[in-house]
């Protein structure tokens, strides 16, 4: 059944994350992180930190459904997103390293998915009434950072030193590219707030289109990057299941 409340969502993040460690596959690296953003959205409602918590939850209900409809699609062999096919078969990919798997879940699911699930949620004029809790599940995203990057230096331990070298830097530049994909996942939403539903289905391939070219960067970012990437993918430390379990601490 499709989660209806924010705890189903929870429970079936953890099935997913349960499956993933049974099979040791990277499949389970993005929800993982992504349980705990839904747990700290859960929180934010009930402490009174957004606008509107009962809208807040049919946002976050209708945003995770778009990744879990992606998931179930992709193991069934059905239609399934471009993006979300890039990220998917990056689990089959050796090559890629812990950090490329999230930014290819969070790629998909930010530029693709959140405008149009919050235009599903806040349709036609209500949709600028959404604005400033959609700014602050941006911000809970950014506030895990920090958690993350601890979590990162435990699969990568070199991580440590380039922190200390560079301090935050790495930090303010992630948080710089949530802050931009913020502001375009605004624009889908809005735009699709007001689209007319017989040009809907056309837009929405155009624009998954465009973010799975988004997301051919992260997976192959070139001769310099990617030589990078390999050496830090021979000093990840831990099995896939050990991975996701340390991503899920």
């Amino acid at each position: 059944m499709k989660p209806t409340t924010i705890d189903d969502v929870i429970a079936r993040l953890d099935e997913i994350i349960d499956w993933a460690q049974s099979k040791n596959s990277r499949l389970g690296y993005f929800p993982a992180l992504y349980r705990k953003v839904t747990i700290k959205v859960k929180e934010g409602i009930a402490s009174g930190h957004f606008d509107d918590g009962k809208r807040m939850e049919r946002l976050d209900v209708n945003f995770a459904n778009r990744y879990l409809e992606a998931f179930e699609s992709y193991r069934n062999q059905k239609p399934t997103p471009a993006s979300w096919v890039l990220s998917f078969q990056a689990a089959e990919r050796w090559w890629s390293i812990v950090l490329q798997h999230l930014l290819l879940g969070i790629n998909a699911h930010i530029n693709l998915d959140l405008g149009m699930a919050a235009a599903q949620t806040s349709p036609g004029n209500e949709i600028h009434r959404l604005k400033n809790d959609f700014n602050r599940i941006n911000d809970i995203l950014a506030s895990l950072i920090d958690d993350v990057t601890r979590q990162l230096t435990l699969v990568w331990p070199m991580l440590k030193l380039l922190d200390k070298i560079a301090g935050k830097t790495d930090d303010a530049i992630i948080n710089f590219s949530i802050n931009i994909a913020r502001g375009e996942a605004w624009k889908v939403a809005t735009e699709f707030a007001t689209l007319n539903s017989s040009v809907t289905a056309q837009r929405g391939a155009e624009l998954d289109k465009h973010v799975a070219w988004i997301g051919g960067r992260v997976r192959n970012p070139g001769f310099l990057i990617g030589t990078v990437t390999k050496a830090v993918r021979l000093g990840e430390r831990g099995t896939n299941a050990q991975i996701i379990e340390t991503l899920s601490s």
